[in-house]
């Protein structure tokens, strides 16, 4: 979610608590899905989406299917990989409560979403859409992105300098409400808008955020234990449109929307440096804003962000080539 989408639609407490328990040691190992089998030369290579639907978010589990977030109202809609046919899975909350980013968990029982600007954090069930468990944040917050960990579900706040950190038992379920974890070290706030998307580090003890103000737009390394944040070396590399990241093994897929473009990083194992490898580019590329992963090809939601959205405006879903 940029800067400007946000200003267009709406200008942009909780306890304190950095819930720290273990929280390095749940991170787990490394992010991103890998699926060993290619997707068939004859599944499409772009998703059509409902007209008006502003999409932003995209999830993907081990089953071929793509999960959107709408900025608009909040739905979900679900689409097949295999043939671009897809439908409404969950209705969100109305006008003025998007989803954001979103992610469904391993067990593809849950989908967390993030709330944007109507401050919340939501989890609906991934197979029939029924809302599961809501959250309401304080004023003045923007949820953004999320990142799965096996402990824990992430929230980036665009507006303040904190992570939201919902807990998760065993079984994959949320635990309590969100406890804030404030940003330190070298985390630079801007006025309004400043963290985008969310990962994990390589070797999972950490979180990679995108800071859209620091340094011109670079990554940062946050400690979960203490939100300490640590610029991250990306050998020269900007990201001041930086917004949905990807991890696949050591290479960090970095989604530019407003350059149309996506940068790929590879990472050592801690996430302190990176070096840029490659410069993923399309002519189908109308400010794709986040990635997921299927096989040998990347998948990236048109947001339109360029354009005034009315309920006819058309949007979809574009594949490329992982690099």
């Amino acid at each position: 979610m940029p800067r400007s989408t946000h200003r267009s639609v709406t200008r942009r407490n909780l306890l304190v608590s950095a819930a720290a328990t273990g929280a390095a040691a749940l991170l787990g190992p490394l992010g991103g899905t890998a699926h060993a089998a290619a997707a068939p030369g004859r599944w499409p290579t772009a998703l059509p989406l409902p007209a008006g639907f502003r999409p932003e978010g995209i999830a993907i589990g081990h089953s071929p299917y793509a999960y959107f977030g709408s900025l608009g109202n909040g739905d979900v809609y679900r689409a097949s990989l295999a043939t671009g046919r897809g439908r409404l899975l969950s209705t969100g909350p109305g006008d003025g409560h998007p989803t954001v980013g979103l992610k469904i968990d391993r067990a593809e029982r849950r989908l967390f979403l993030a709330g944007g600007w109507g401050r919340a954090i939501r989890v609906v069930d991934a197979r029939s859409g029924a809302p599961l468990r809501s959250y309401d944040l304080a004023e003045s917050v923007m949820v953004n992105d999320v990142v799965l960990t096996p402990g824990a579900a992430w929230f980036t706040d665009s507006y303040r300098p904190q992570l939201y950190r919902l807990a998760l038992d065993r079984a994959g379920d949320p635990v309590g409400d969100p406890a804030v974890v404030p940003l330190g070290g070298d985390w630079v706030q801007g006025a309004d808008f400043t963290a985008n998307g969310i990962e994990r580090t390589p070797d999972g003890r950490a979180l990679l955020v995108v800071n859209t103000i620091a340094d011109g737009g670079t990554l940062m390394r946050v400690e979960p234990a203490t939100g300490a944040a640590t610029a991250v070396d990306l050998g020269g590399l900007k990201i001041p449109n930086g917004d949905g990241l990807l991890l696949l093994g050591r290479h960090l897929y970095v989604v530019q929307q407003a350059s149309n473009e996506v940068n790929v990083v590879r990472l050592d194992a801690a996430g302190t440096r990176g070096t840029p490898v490659a410069r993923i580019t399309d002519p189908r590329f109308r400010i794709p804003t986040t990635a997921a992963a299927w096989g040998d090809r990347i998948y990236l939601p048109n947001a339109r962000f360029d354009v005034d959205p009315t309920p006819t405006t058309e949007y979809e879903a574009v594949a490329v080539a992982r690099a």
